[in-house]
């Protein structure tokens, strides 16, 4: 893979992007780390991360004058935790307004004595159909999730993951795709993901 491979990571300032900037580096990609709407714009790939809550989330989309950007954006487009559950379009969380990229919403995980909330750990993929950003991906794959809001299954589900309940844990919509998980902390199988990630034709 060349080392001229452009992937912009968009910074919100809220979670640390530098493990996903390492993860990049180590797949021979080119990251930028920006804010400015207008390079991103032209961004020939785009990751959204991001760990917290959904309102303040979108506010600080609103305040860097993303939002439009981010819901027009045409090229690859990666959510990753908090950044899927934006690209629905509300969150229980805040009562959030998001970028509406994929139908449904966001909804609060319920604990139990045996589950607790939130749900961090390794847990298992479940293949729901094919899709280029899981090619090689097992079914059954261990993932690492940080997450106590969970996106509802419908059509734009690729994999679900089963924590009291089922939940959409990798989606696509279009040219915007998502993961709950963390792949750049979910060894050889959030690799793999990245690595697909960057192939996909702009």
């Amino acid at each position: 893979m060349p080392k001229t491979l452009d992937v912009t990571v968009v910074r919100l300032g809220v979670g640390n992007t530098a493990s996903m900037m390492f993860a990049l580096e180590r797949l021979g990609a080119d990251p930028r780390l920006s804010s400015d709407p207008a390079e991103i714009a032209e961004a020939e790939r785009l990751i959204l991360p991001g760990v917290g809550a959904a309102a303040h989330a979108m506010g600080r989309i609103e305040a860097l004058g993303l939002t439009a950007v981010l819901k027009g954006f045409e090229r690859p487009l990666l959510g990753v935790c908090l950044g899927q559950q934006l690209l629905y379009e509300t969150s229980e969380e805040g009562d959030a307004r998001s970028l509406g990229r994929i139908p449904g919403a966001v909804r609060a995980m319920v604990a139990a004595p045996d589950r607790p909330v939130p749900h961090m750990g390794w847990n298992r993929l479940k293949i729901e159909r094919e899709d280029p950003l899981l090619e090689g991906v097992q079914d059954g794959a261990f993932v690492y999730f940080v997450h106590g809001y969970a996106c509802e299954t419908g059509p734009a589900t690729l994999a679900s993951t089963d924590y009291g309940g089922r939940f959409s844990s990798v989606v696509r919509a279009s040219n915007a795709w998502g993961c709950q998980f963390h792949p750049e902390r979910s060894a050889e199988t959030g690799a793999r993901i990245l690595q697909n990630f960057l192939r996909l034709p702009c």
